[in-house]
This record gives structure tokens, C-alpha cells and sequence, in this order.
């Protein structure tokens, strides 16, 4: 029998997606203060009205937020001046707030490390392509997965964070991409991913509410598509089946590095619970139900993942669960400083996707961006704490 890791969700409400405690060390922490984003629709009007205001001023917000990316009480000509500052301090409470950027790519690459509202650090990346811009954000302060070779995993999990401090990542950059901050011409956000810090599936009911605020038509949310949303898990399975249910086309990524269950056990911890193929298992289901192709995020490291008989292996466990269902993503690995933890070499990477190619699965070489500007997510965040800023 497989041994598994100690459950921290055991007395969860059956039913319930479990996730890993909030914080490693224990202590209390500091609730994001309520923010417009946080709501839908109707919970955004009960709360106007709780603040003795007419329900229609949600919309009149929601229009400044979510269609013209607005916060700054001044630009909010349609509120009454004697209430306005208050009522926008109200339901716009500071969240997120730049502290540096890192550029690469011929300025086509940024990377941004923001301050939280209780001081925490997390990153997104910007990266702009000749026909789309995407954002990668970060739904947790720090990860509790603890994987070995990830710059995040390294540094344990502080948090989750809220559903307006991860929409807050997207209205920011997407200011900075229409003001022609990313390759010095204006651009249109076009396609998010939740591929930074942190496991977005463990902060599963405020990554949907982040899913919503993004996908919802304008004011409700930003307006851009669900089919242009990406999630990735390392595997956290009884949260696939649920999101499979959500009925949003959302983009299901894998983080499985390894075919093996030996091998997984020691670079992705959370396969002691749930195995390779319970996972696989479960992306099945998810694009039996979604009808959206799974990806298979796949970090090649030197010497431990990258032989040619796990690419085999890889191949046989995908094709044993049906054809035209995955797309796999090699990644060639960004090394963490002081990790003994390395990319694989051109030849071994051509061999492996080959080997996977030649077996019918397709194959694409993930375009690695940000590599010489501390690229692994978590990297720039644990500078600025070495640095003592």
C-alpha cells in the first residue's frame, strides 16, 4: 500500500476540496481588507447598500473598475462629490502595489514583484508574442507543495491570497500593457495563466472568483474569454473533478515532471497522495467533460527526468487513456541559484520530445521567457528579502 501525506483538511465537510493549511508557522493571519473585486454582481449591491448608498452605484464602480480599469476617486465624475472619496476608499482598499520590475526580451518580457496589502511579496510575468499578451499570476503567498526543484517551494506557503489581490495583478498589468509599457506600443491584454507562485488549486474558492471577475462581460468583470484562462496543478485531483463541473471552459495544465510514481514522489511531494495515475485519471475526466485538451507541463532537469525510457513511459501512460485528449509542454528547466537542480542538455531535451513525437503524442518545446532576469517565479520576491527591502 502507497504511503500518503498527513491530511490537513481531515475534518473538511465532505465533499470539500482539501487543501494544505494556510500557514506553515501558525500564526494568525491578516485578512485582505474587502475589496469590489472580491463580489459579484448582487453581493457588490447589498454591500453598497449596507453602506447606505443606492444599489446602482455598483454598477456605476463596477464601470470604473473592470471596463475603464479605474480606482482614483477623481476620474469618478458620475459619483457625488461630497461622498465620493469615501465611498471609493470604501470599496477600493490598497492591495497591490509595485515595488520593481525586471525586463528582458527586448522589453517584450516583464517581470513585476508587487507588496501586498500586509506587506508579503509576490510576482506576475508579461509577456508579449506578435499576436497575444499574457499575464502569468500568482494565487498564493508563497506554496506549500514543496517541490524541490521550485524557487516557490522552497520558500513554504504564508497564505492564500484573495480573490481581489489576484484580479488586482491583472488590472494593473493590463494598464501597463495598454499604456505601451511592454515592447513600447499599446497592446490588449489577451490571455491569462495561474502559473506563479503558488498552487492555485488550493485556494480553490477564490481562484473561481478570480476566474469570474476576469471572464464575467464588462462591469460584471474584465471580459476576457474563459477559454483564454489557464490553470496549473501539481495534482491536486479532488479539485480537478470539481473544476470539470464548474462549466468554464478553462484550460487545465498539469505540473507532472515524472511518469513514475518513484520518481514524482521525490520531485512533486503531493504524489504520496495522489499518484501519476490517479492524476492522468483525472485530466481524462476533465477533458471528457470540458471538451478542452489537457496540457502536461513537463520540467526537463539533467540526469533525473529526461531519460529517454520516462519519455516512453510518459507516452504509454497518455496514449493508454485515449488520443487527441493532451498536449504535452517540456520545459527546459530555469535553475534556482544554490539548487543542485539543472537543464538538460539540447541533446537529451531533442531526445525526449522526439521520442514522444514518434509515439503520437503532440510535442511542443515550451518558449522559455525571462531566463536572465531571475525567471523561476519566486526568485526576484526572495532577492527583496535578501536584500532586506
Amino acid at each position: 500500500m502507497r504511503q500518503v501525506m498527513p491530511r490537513d483538511d481531515a475534518n473538511a465537510p465532505s465533499g470539500e476540496v482539501p487543501v494544505l493549511s494556510e500557514s506553515v508557522s501558525g500564526a494568525r493571519i491578516r485578512r485582505a481588507p474587502r475589496h469590489l473585486a472580491d463580489l459579484d454582481v448582487t453581493a457588490r449591491k447589498e454591500w453598497l447598500t449596507d453602506l447606505g448608498e443606492q444599489p446602482f452605484r455598483a454598477t456605476q464602480l463596477s464601470n470604473h473598475y473592470f471596463s475603464r480599469d479605474e480606482t482614483a476617486a477623481e476620474n469618478m465624475s458620475d459619483l457625488p462629490s461630497a461622498t465620493r472619496e469615501k465611498l471609493v476608499d470604501s470599496v477600493f482598499p490598497p492591495l497591490v502595489t509595485q515595488v520593481r520590475n525586471q525586463v528582458a526580451d527586448g522589453g517584450w518580457t516583464r517581470k513585476t514583484l508587487w507588496r501586498l496589502f500586509d506587506g508579503s511579496l509576490v510576482e506576475s510575468v508579461l509577456m508579449r508574442y506578435p499576436s497575444r499578451t499574457t499575464l502569468c499570476v500568482s494565487s498564493q503567498v508563497g506554496c506549500g507543495m514543496a517541490c524541490p526543484f521550485c524557487a516557490t517551494g522552497r520558500m513554504g506557503l504564508t497564505r492564500n491570497m484573495s480573490t481581489a489581490e489576484i484580479v488586482e495583478q491583472v488590472r494593473l498589468s493590463r494598464l501597463a500593457v495598454r499604456a505601451g509599457d511592454l515592447g513600447e506600443s499599446a497592446a490588449e491584454l489577451s490571455r491569462i495563466v495561474f502559473m506563479g507562485m503558488g498552487e492555485p488549486l488550493a485556494n480553490y474558492r477564490n481562484l473561481l472568483g478570480a476566474f469570474h471577475r476576469i471572464s464575467d462581460p464588462q462591469p460584471a468583470g474584465f471580459g476576457i474569454s474563459a477559454r483564454h484562462l489557464s490553470v496549473s496543478t501539481c495534482g491536486l485531483v479532488p479539485a480537478i473533478g470539481r473544476l470539470a463541473g464548474e462549466g468554464l471552459p478553462v484550460t487545465l495544465a498539469i505540473s507532472l515532471h515524472a511518469p513514475d510514481d518513484e520518481l514524482r514522489d521525490e520531485l512533486v511531494p503531493i504524489n504520496q497522495r495522489w499518484c501519476v495515475g490517479e492524476l492522468l485519471d483525472a485530466a481524462r475526466g476533465y477533458f471528457e467533460v470540458t471538451g478542452r485538451r489537457v496540457s502536461i507541463e513537463y520540467a526537463l532537469i539533467k540526469d533525473m527526468n529526461d531519460q529517454v525510457w520516462r519519455a516512453e513511459l510518459l507516452a504509454e501512460e497518455l496514449n493508454s487513456r485515449g488520443h487527441g485528449w493532451v498536449h504535452v509542454n517540456p520545459i527546459p528547466l530555469n535553475p534556482v541559484p544554490g539548487s543542485i537542480w539543472t537543464a538538460s542538455s539540447s541533446s537529451a531535451q531533442d531526445a525526449f520530445i522526439g521520442t514522444l513525437r514518434s509515439a503520437g503524442i503532440t510535442t511542443t518545446l515550451r518558449d522559455t521567457r525571462g531566463s536572465d532576469i531571475d525567471g523561476a517565479c519566486g526568485q526576484l520576491a526572495t532577492l527583496e528579502v535578501e536584500e532586506g527591502n
